[in-house]
């Protein structure tokens, strides 16, 4: 994932979206945050994404959940793997709470819906600009909600040592919590930096170390595994 927090340029921005009114709609914000649409690439299926982050490295890449030859999900994690330097953001006209967890885990850094109108996705954008991780309003309240649920399920039986061993090993440590509780209140890391006194480099270690234990790829999936696992 390209951003942790900071500040995401938007000299390359792909649109990866098979709906020709979107897509025209998309690019249209983008020129009147940018000034230009010669920074703006735009493609509609999973092979078409593929040839063009390899080809480009854009910034940031808004993806469809749903293209013709393939999931959105799986494009998200695969750039995630092979293209860490580029921010993802979802951007769909589901709000299921299984599906926006999934482009969280998978490496987004924010989720959208197309219902909305434009100077609420314009909004949106110039927050992700800005190294926000956002999740639309619509469907934030209900993910919560289904995370408290979860939470309050039938604790499991014992763990066996296996398991035990296996558990303490994602075990955060005391500064890891520590920089955890300013993750979720939505500082950057050079403003973490600044309010603990560590570099930024050291920072961004302990941040990588988070997403390793959490088994999450995004500061806003670090923010809800942690909350459903009890750490917020």
């Amino acid at each position: 994932m390209a951003s942790t927090g900071d500040h995401i340029a938007f000299d390359r921005v792909l649109i990866v979206e098979d709906d020709e009114p979107t897509q025209r709609r998309l690019v249209k914000l983008l020129l009147e945050l940018v000034g230009s649409t010669d920074c703006v690439t735009v493609a509609d299926s999973v092979a078409g994404a593929k040839t063009a982050v390899s080809a480009s490295e854009p910034r940031l890449a808004l993806i469809d959940i749903g293209l013709p030859d393939g999931n959105g999900l799986e494009l998200i994690s695969w750039v995630a793997k092979q293209h860490p330097d580029t921010s993802t953001v979802a951007i769909s006209a589901w709000g299921h709470e299984e599906v926006v967890l999934a482009a969280l885990r998978s490496g987004a850094v924010g989720y959208l819906m197309k219902e909305r109108d434009d100077a609420e996705l314009r909004s949106a954008l110039q927050s992700i600009r800005r190294g926000g991780a956002l999740i639309d309003p619509l469907i934030a309240r209900r993910i919560l909600a289904f995370i408290s649920l979860a939470s309050t399920e039938p604790l499991t039986p014992p763990l066996t040592s296996a398991e035990s061993s296996s558990k303490n090993d994602t075990a955060l440590s005391e500064r890891e919590s520590e920089i955890l509780q300013f993750v979720a209140r939505g500082f950057s890391n050079r403003e973490i930096a600044h309010l603990t006194g560590l570099s930024r480099f050291t920072i961004e270690g302990y941040t990588k170390s988070i997403y390793r234990k959490l088994a999450v790829s995004s500061r806003t999936a670090a923010v809800f595994e942690a909350k459903a696992m009890g750490l917020l």
